[in-house]
């Protein structure tokens, strides 16, 4: 079955506008130990281009999926996070 191209992605107009949302659980993260091996961390292209990894950067995970870890940016962390307990 071929799909006509213009249906594999919305045009720009058919994207709908972003919203803020607050989000409902504890984040778990720990800090990003420089040179330790990040197999398996997901870091973003924007993450790489700004020179991460970097000492700052910390480890994120999913709470109910200890695999799924990801990057978070030095400066990210700081305006977003703050430690509880």
């Amino acid at each position: 079955m071929c799909v006509a191209p213009s249906r594999l992605h919305p045009r720009r107009d058919e994207i709908s506008t972003f919203k803020q949302y607050r989000r409902k659980q504890i984040a778990e993260l720990r800090p990003y130990q420089p040179g330790e091996a990040l197999d398996g961390v997901s870091i973003s292209a924007a993450d790489k281009a700004a020179g991460s990894p970097k000492e700052g950067d910390m480890i994120a995970r999913n709470p109910q999926n200890h695999a799924d870890q990801w990057l978070v940016a030095a400066q990210y962390f700081r305006d977003n996070f703050e430690a509880i307990g």
